[in-house]
């Protein structure tokens, strides 16, 4: 639940800025009074962490750095050169590090260990050289009270698999320094992602690769009008159809879509073309896998995890993290922190936020209370670590952009730490898209509210930034549908062609832009699409596996039906790179929310300003409106700048190309009087 509040406005000019206390917030939201004791706690806990970690490790940056220490990094020992392995297992008794260069033998390097839990072996080049070398295979052979294993290393930064996927090893990954051509793009105004799987990218049922998608998709997103894009399972997991979201391996990109050169290719000509790239973190849960993953490490069910029942998640079988661990803390900052610095990232988008924040993980809540969101099942720990998340995100790149997945409407999530928020930049606006889908399955188009429509798509916390989207990747999966195939279902099998007449069709591809463009306008500060739905991509996402005998036939983007010019799906994709460039020409995304201009319920007539522009809606299914009087801000005509009904759209082109709208003056005062067809919208802007 997201409850929209009213900002008060002070009589008293404000003469100093008062000293942070993490009661900020209330500022924003009086309703927010009665819980400054909590919002202080917040930021107390955050405060006094920091503190500790400035004193203990010298710096928050240093903190995050442990990627430079831990697993395998080259340095010295009594001023010779060579190779370090260090790692953190507190639980071990012992521990050896095997490998192509030792021929595998489990107990010929035996790794000191330290106080603290920490082992660490050095190899000096004079020795190693030959043998330990870039793309070299390697293991640590852990020895635990009940039981030995080989294990991948924890800060490992590439994984490799034998042909048949499996008996995983770590690679050591030491090439050349990567040259960057492009610097990283700066932060835009708002950002438009482009949310893509490489993996499910070509048009083939295979898996895509880095360099395919870097050649085949990024000049697509570029053209499309995007100004980001998201890049979801980058993050190394064993399972391919866990959509990325079973980790393994956190420091390393995944094997089966290229190396980390590749990656780092992809990321560096998206900023060519201008393109900021952000990916999906997981830093939610963590894959059961003990062969491939962090389960059981050293021995016991509590190293990187929370123990016994506490450190399994009831509805992903995956484990939970302890945030308020020393060495958890560092593992995952250290995370963040090194996908800025090796890959150039710009940003993140923060996977299952809400999961975080409570130790119900919101499963079965309804968030009615602000003591849902400041007192009841509160993990503090993990609050406070998405809030040092932030801080280190924000310090490695200050242009960075982080999203966070919440759908509970978390109190001050988008809002700066000292106010008492947590440091995001933007929420996913996820009630949108539940919005739509409730819509295309119980509603008639006759019987669509208004003013419905219109206060859901407001519907955000004041002062928080949010992304829109009428659909992502989860309304695209197996057991849901894409919009596209709510709206024409089997219909897109067969009469999709230009030449065919269906009113199925032309009722499909009208709403399909409809509800884009108000999404688009109404819905946040930023917008999201997933790959090929801007086109109205048909059918669902199912990725290989048992169930569907393990075809790719699903798991694959269609892009030669965009590029058909003989199909309607290019002037769905048309449609889209317009709606682009209104937030590119006129600054919309990024401007204060909208101004109701008018809502007429029997008429499905929905009207509203924002940015200057005027966007009138006709959402009946019949009736259109011949001189319907729309009022505009005095001495201002208006012309028309984008026509969902063009031909060029894929509609009908009842109305002139280019319409200009003389004012006009009535009893109601200033207008303009404008014809509009049944299911259509037209965008309007002032001209003198």
């Amino acid at each position: 639940m997201i409850i929209p509040v009213t900002r008060l406005q002070s009589s008293v000019a404000e003469t100093r800025t008062p000293t942070p206390d993490g009661t900020g917030l209330i500022t924003h939201d009086p309703w927010l009074e009665p819980y400054a004791p909590a919002l202080r706690q917040r930021y107390r806990r955050f405060q006094e962490l920091l503190e500790r970690i400035n004193h203990d490790e010298s710096s928050l940056t240093a903190f995050a750095s442990g990627h430079e220490r831990l697993g395998f990094t080259r340095g010295l020992k009594d001023g010779e050169p060579g190779v370090w392995y260090r790692e953190w297992a507190p639980g071990a008794t012992g521990m050896f590090l095997v490998g192509d260069f030792n021929e595998w033998n489990r107990y010929s390097h035996l790794m000191n260990r330290d106080e603290h839990g920490v082992f660490s072996l050095f190899l000096p080049d004079r020795q190693y050289v030959r043998t330990l070398r870039h793309e070299s295979r390697v293991k640590c052979h852990v020895v635990t009270p009940t039981a030995d294993s080989d294990r991948i290393p924890a800060y490992i930064r590439r994984v490799v698999f034998d042909a048949d996927g499996t008996n995983a090893a770590g690679q050591l990954w030491m090439p050349p320094p990567f040259r960057w051509r492009h610097p990283r793009p700066a932060a835009p105004r708002s950002p438009r992602i482009y949310e893509a799987h490489v993996g499910m990218s070509m048009e083939e049922g295979r898996i895509g690769t880095f360099r395919e998608f870097e050649r085949i998709v990024l000049p697509r997103i570029a053209s499309a009008g995007y100004n980001t894009i998201q890049l979801m399972a980058v993050q190394e997991h064993p399972y391919y159809a866990s959509f990325g979201y079973h980790v393994s391996n956190f420091f390393a990109v995944s094997s089966r879509f290229g190396t980390p050169d590749d990656f780092k290719r992809l990321v560096d000509t998206a900023h060519g073309l201008g393109v900021r790239v952000i990916m999906d973190m997981v830093h939610s849960h963590s894959v059961k896998n003990t062969v491939e993953g962090l389960n059981g490490f050293d021995g016991t069910d509590h190293q990187y995890f929370h123990a016994g029942a506490r450190g399994q998640h009831p509805a992903w079988d995956s484990l939970l993290f302890d945030y308020g661990k020393w060495e958890v803390l560092r593992f995952l900052l250290s995370n963040v922190k090194f996908w800025l610095d090796e890959y150039n990232l710009d940003g993140f988008r923060f996977d299952g936020v809400t999961s975080m924040m409570y130790t119900h993980h919101g499963l079965g809540q309804g968030f009615a209370s602000y003591d849902d969101y400041l007192i009841n099942g509160i993990d503090e720990d993990a609050i406070t670590y998405l809030q040092l998340a932030n801080q280190v995100t924000h310090a490695a790149n200050p242009q960075s952009t982080v999203i966070a997945e919440d759908v509970s409407g978390m109190v001050g999530l988008c809002r700066p730490v000292d106010e008492g928020g947590i440091g995001f930049d933007y929420r996913l606006a996820m009630g949108i898209p539940d919005y739509w889908i409730k819509q295309l399955r119980e509603v008639r188009d006759e019987d669509r509210r208004m003013e419905d429509m219109f206060g859901v798509l407001c519907n955000r916390r004041y002062m928080e930034k949010h992304i829109a989207y009428a659909e992502s990747h989860d309304q695209a999966l197996v057991g849901d549908k894409t919009i596209a195939f709510w709206l024409m279902d089997q219909d897109m099998y067969w009469n999709m062609s230009k030449a065919s007449q269906s009113l199925v069709i032309d009722r499909g591809v009208a709403l399909h832009k409809m509800i884009r463009l108000v999404t688009f306008a109404l819905g946040g500060e930023g917008y999201l699409n997933f790959m090929g739905n801007e086109f109205g991509h048909p059918e669902w996402i199912d990725f290989p596996r048992e169930g569907n005998n393990w075809s790719y036939h699903y798991c694959r983007r269609q892009w030669s039906l965009a590029d058909n010019p003989d199909l309607r799906y290019g002037d769905m994709g048309a449609f889209d790179r317009a709606m682009q460039k209104l937030d590119e020409q006129h600054n919309l995304l990024a401007s204060p929310g909208a101004e109701r201009v008018l809502v007429h319920e029997d008429h499905k007539l929905l009207a509203f300003r924002r940015a200057g522009l005027t966007f009138v809606f006709n959402w009946h299914p019949t009736a259109s409106r011949e001189g319907l009087r729309i009022p505009v801000w005095p001495g201002h005509g208006q012309r028309m700048i984008l026509n969902s009904d063009d031909k060029s759209f894929g509609g009908h082109g009842l109305v002139v190309p280019d319409q200009h709208y003389p004012l006009a003056q009535d009893d109601g005062g200033p207008c303009v009087r404008i014809y509009l067809p049944a299911r259509t919208v037209q965008v309007l802007a002032p001209v003198a």
